[in-house]
């Protein structure tokens, strides 16, 4: 019983921590979501951007729970703040940052692309806690008070957001490996079948020229034939039998 009082109370603790977790990420998009042109672009392109902007619901700066309403409104509020229309004085980089929020929102409208990127937050979360949990087995193991840095919601919502990026930029690292190893693969298919067209193509020319060649060499080969044939009844005609010497009688 102790021990099922035990994972109960670990199970509340847990919720309590991931309920604080949302409730911090909310208070933060709030903050964000008022960013001016200029800070949302430089947000967007900051330096580790191209592995920040893997996580579509950081990109949007919303909830992996809203709604589609809320993630439409979300993005047409922040697509215009980084318009390059909007901002003339910087129309390269805000091109780049509208170009990250647009794919990040078209990401989240294929159903399965966004379950995927859910479940990758949802991981990461359950990966924090799941060490939180093992920091504070070990501790009472230890006989040591049961205190862990992630016990403070922001360093949970921390420790949550780098997992997150960092499973995140996992999936990115395979997906390039993978497609690299696709396209060795096409690339070496695609010699070796123009190898095997040049196979062929090098055997009908020398079939055809093989064919071409054909009467020719049997012409030679009569008129070689015919001149052997002449030469030797030639050389017979002119064949006389060798003279015979008389012997003499004495």
């Amino acid at each position: 019983m102790a021990a099922a009082g035990g994972e109960s109370s670990s199970q509340n603790v847990s919720d309590e921590l991931f309920q604080n977790f949302y409730t911090e990420v909310k208070q933060i998009e709030k903050r964000d979501s008022v960013l001016t042109s200029k800070q949302q672009i430089d947000r967007l392109l900051r330096p580790g951007s191209s592995y920040f902007n893997l996580n579509p619901f950081e990109v949007l700066q919303i909830d992996p729970e809203a709604t589609d309403e809320e993630l439409k409104k979300r993005f047409r509020a922040l697509s215009i703040l980084v318009h390059p229309d909007k901002n003339q004085d910087d129309t390269d980089r805000a091109q780049k940052a509208f170009e990250v929020v647009d794919k990040a929102y078209k990401l989240l409208l294929e159903p399965e692309q966004k379950k995927r990127a859910v479940d990758v937050v949802l991981a990461g979360k359950e990966y924090v806690e799941h060490m939180v949990k093992q920091k504070k087995k070990q501790l009472k193991k230890d006989g040591k008070p049961q205190d862990v840095e992630e016990d403070d919601p922001e360093m949970f919502r921390q420790a949550v957001y780098k997992q997150t990026m960092k499973l995140f930029a996992e999936l990115e690292i395979k997906r390039k490996e993978r497609e690299a190893k696709e396209m060795h693969e096409r690339k070496r298919a695609r010699e070796e079948e123009i190898e095997a067209a040049e196979k062929v193509k090098r055997e009908r020319e020398w079939q055809k020229n093989f064919e071409e060649s054909r009467d020719g060499r049997v012409d030679s080969w009569r008129t070689f034939q015919t001149k052997g044939k002449t030469k030797e009844k030639k050389n017979r005609s002119f064949l006389k039998p060798p003279k015979v010497k008389m012997e003499q009688r004495e």
